[in-house]
Order: C-alpha cells, then structure tokens, then sequence
C-alpha cells in the first residue's frame, strides 16, 4: 500500500507541473508522447501475438503527433472513439460468450483509442488546464466513490465476468459522488443556468459513465489477454493503461460533447 501511496504521489506531481507550470506545451506535449508509447506497448502485450509491436508502437505514435499537429482530425477520432466505446457495451455484456472483437482488429481500435484520448487530453488542456483537470476530478471522485460504498454496501454484481468486486451499488455510489462534484462546479464555479446547466450535467454524468466502461473493457481485455496488469512501469499501480483505462474513454467523450456546447452557443470559454 505505501509503495502504491508513493507512486500516486509522485505521479499527481509529474503531471500536474507538466499541465500547469507553463501554458506552452513544452512539458506538457512531451508527457503525452512518453504516455502514448507506453500505452501503444502495453496494448500490444493485450492483443493476440503480434509479431512486430515496435511497428504498431511507432505507428500510433507518428498518427498521435500529426493528428496533434493537424487539428481538424480531432472530432473524426473523437467520433470513431465513441463508435468504439457504444460497440463495447455489448461486448462487456456479453464477455465471456461472445469475444469475436479478440483479434488483429484490436490494432486498430487501440489506435483509435489512444489517439482519440491524447488528442482530447490536449484539446482540453489548451482550452485550460482545469477543464483537464476537471475530467481527472470527475474520474477520480467517481471511483472512490465507487470504492467506498461497494465495499460497504456492494450486494449485485454489476459485470461479474469481467470484474467480480464491481457492483451497481458502487456504481451509483460512484455517480452520486462524481455529480456533487458536477453540480457544485457547474453552479457555484460556472454559474450555469438553464439549458447550458443542463447540458453541462448530462455532459459530465456521460462522462462518469463513459469512465466506469472504460474501466470494464481494460479488465475484460486482460481477463481475454489472461494477464493481470498490462504492465509493471508504475510500482503498486502496475501499466499505464492500468492507471488511464477510465480516462481513455471518459476524455474523448467530454471534449466531443464540449466542443458541440461550443459549437451551439451553450458554454463560453
């Protein structure tokens, strides 16, 4: 516990000094292109054998920095993301009967995927560092809370194929917590009203939901993968993926929603 203490700490500070000690992305940039190659590296240790995985590492790699570039591609990798994450509702469901989507087609979600999330991490982080660090708050209030109240209260199992010590209880204690936290935001920080309240609460319950289901696919992947961490880098905590599995789907997500606030007129940044 106290190693895993250890490195939560020294993460929250490498990343918060790379999100906020300048607005260019001189840190920031560099911490999302070391994220990706580890994440592309993990990932390939949870598909089938793959013969090459320096050459997908590189290729997600080489579309993250173009796509960073290039901003026009964000919303076609915010969309496929969220194609992806709609189609892996069925499949936790159905795990593990029905496991077709185990197969070489996995590069090509995990590239979706991976890029979709650095692209949103960015996007959100230029439009400020807190609505970053907003989705990290709504990420981590979500699980504690879900943490909290499922080990005292968990009776049904919400998805015991792929992850037994999850329950609806939590779930809900999860959401209940997360949308405090939303609503004190959008009121008392915002100051939202109306359809813009609205909206930027149903934004933001998505997105705690969206996390809870990117949690399930990283387990269900391993469970398929039959590994326990996609990787050992993070003492006590195991893989990158590991740590960002909620975040891969929950910032593609928000940043798609987001940017159609933008768009119609509801939120000004």
């Amino acid at each position: 516990m106290w190693q895993r203490i250890k490195t939560a700490v020294i993460l929250v500070i490498i990343v918060g000094i790379a999100m906020f000690a300048s607005q260019t992305p001189i840190l920031f940039a560099p911490l999302l292109a070391i994220g990706v190659i580890i994440s592309a590296h993990e990932w390939t240790k949870l598909m089938p054998k793959w013969r090459q995985p320096a050459l997908f590492v590189l290729l997600v790699l080489v579309l993250t920095l173009v796509s960073l570039i290039f901003k026009v591609t964000w919303l076609f990798w915010w969309a496929a993301s969220l194609v992806i994450w709609l189609m892996a509702l069925s499949w936790v469901r159905a795990f593990p009967t029905h496991t077709n989507w185990y197969g070489k087609k996995l590069a090509l979600m995990g590239a979706v995927i991976l890029i979709a999330c650095i692209t949103a991490m960015f996007y959100l982080w230029q439009l400020s560092a807190w609505w970053l660090f907003y989705v990290f708050l709504l990420v981590w209030c979500t699980d504690s809370g879900a943490y909290f109240v499922g080990r005292k209260l968990g009776r049904h199992k919400m998805a015991p194929n792929v992850s037994p010590n999850k329950s609806i209880e939590g779930l809900a204690g999860g959401l209940v917590t997360g949308l405090l936290v939303v609503v004190a935001i959008s009121v008392f920080k915002l100051q939202l009203t109306g359809v813009s309240l609205v909206a930027f609460v149903s934004l933001s319950a998505l997105t705690i939901l969206a996390s809870v289901l990117g949690d399930l696919f990283e387990s269900m992947l391993k469970r398929r993968a039959r590994v326990k961490d996609s990787g050992t880098i993070l003492p006590g905590h195991g893989g990158v993926l590991d740590r960002i599995d909620s975040l891969l789907s929950a910032t593609p997500i928000f940043a798609l929603g987001f940017w159609v606030m933008q768009q119609l007129g509801l939120i000004v940044i």
